[in-house]
């Protein structure tokens, strides 16, 4: 039972004193608590604080930029190399009487083909290119000329001064001077206005490798089948080297002009190379008179 103020205050006049109930002893009375009590009660509730997250973890750091290409080089020249294997060495050069029967029986693409990989004489040491010839395959007229420096391409028979020189001899003698310029015929000939250019030698050699005789030789299996390949109504020797391939002969060229010779039942005409007519033009009337007797014997063959 609770007592109000004016009740306690009566019992206290009568002697008779009054607990507090316990669960009003401890409340105080001071206007303050009381205040901030209801304050406390009033006052909205405050939120928890959000739980702090821990710190995000430092991103890894980036790989280091690769070093430059030269760098690396330079690294690699000082790192010790694997060995390598050597080269495969070429086809060794055959017997001059092997060679010559395994020459005999190859076709134009063959034959190609052997005078690409020929090791057969020192030409082929620092050759730039190898020569095989220019021209169609089939024609009445094969013209075997010494070698001139003066080819644009290693790899065509002639070029500059030397084959536009051959280009008029050829257009001379009513021929197609396609092959002799290093470029395909404009339009299709007839056989007996064809001609197919070939050299002595099947290597255009480096600088300072010379050639003579042992070299001709060792070509003239490639030569000759050449000739049996193309069967013409004529053959034209331009300068000695190439009078040499054809015939075997040692004679100056002053005593091989003028005449016909034959090689394989073939007509041959001996005349002066190109480069020595460009160095030596008042000797063009004489080569013009070789050629005008090529022209007869092509005739002849008719």
């Amino acid at each position: 039972m609770s007592w109000d103020a004016r009740q306690t205050a009566m019992l206290a006049a009568m002697g008779l004193r009054v607990w507090p109930r316990p669960d009003t002893a401890e409340a105080s009375t001071d206007p303050a608590d009381s205040a901030v009590a209801v304050a406390e009660r009033e006052a909205p509730a405050v939120a928890a604080p959000a739980a702090v997250r821990p710190p995000a973890a430092a991103p890894a750091p980036r790989p280091p930029a690769p070093a430059p290409v030269a760098a690396l080089a330079a690294v690699a020249e000082l790192l010790p190399r694997a060995p390598q294997a050597a080269p495969a060495p070429s086809r060794p050069a055959l017997p001059a009487g092997q060679r010559e029967q395994l020459v005999a029986g190859l076709g134009w693409p063959e034959l190609r083909y052997e005078a690409a990989e020929c090791q057969a004489c020192r030409l082929c040491q620092g050759r730039r290119a190898h020569v095989f010839g220019a021209g169609p395959e089939a024609a009445d007229w094969l013209i075997v000329a010494d070698p001139s420096g003066e080819a644009e391409d290693p790899a065509q028979p002639f070029g500059g001064e030397a084959g536009a020189l051959l280009a008029n001899m050829m257009r001379a003698l009513k021929l197609d001077p396609a092959p002799a310029l290093g470029r395909p015929a404009a339009e299709p000939a007839a056989r007996e206005r064809q001609a197919y250019i070939s050299l002595p030698l099947k290597c255009r050699a480096g600088p300072g490798v010379p050639s003579g005789p042992a070299e001709i030789q060792q070509c003239r299996p490639l030569l000759a089948r050449q000739v049996a390949l193309l069967q013409p109504r004529v053959i034209v020797a331009l300068g000695r080297a190439s009078a040499q391939a054809l015939l075997g002969s040692d004679e100056p060229l002053g005593r091989l002009r003028g005449r016909v010779h034959h090689f394989e039942g073939i007509p041959v005409l001996v005349s002066y190379g190109l480069d020595y007519l460009l160095r030596s033009p008042a000797d063009k009337a004489g080569a013009w008179a070789d050629l005008c007797l090529a022209l007869e014997s092509a005739k002849g063959q008719a």
